[in-house]
């Protein structure tokens, strides 16, 4: 996933936070086994897998 949104990141300006859970024992029990999780603006949009086509319509549904 992370590789997707890189590669979206070339066309439709974002700002990316990688936040790395492992040791955070709030996190890792909250996110566990869903990780990937990918957020906009807050919002949980995918956990896992996304396609490049869904991830372009979030964004540019995004407010803003």
């Amino acid at each position: 996933m992370k590789a997707l949104v890189h590669d979206v990141a070339q066309t439709i300006p974002l700002t990316l936070e990688d936040i790395d859970i492992f040791g955070d024992d709030e996190l890792e029990e909250r996110y566990g086994l869903e990780i990937p999780v990918l957020f906009v603006e807050g919002k949980r949009i995918a956990n896992g897998r996304i396609t490049e086509e869904v991830l372009r319509k979030v964004l540019a549904g995004r407010a803003g």
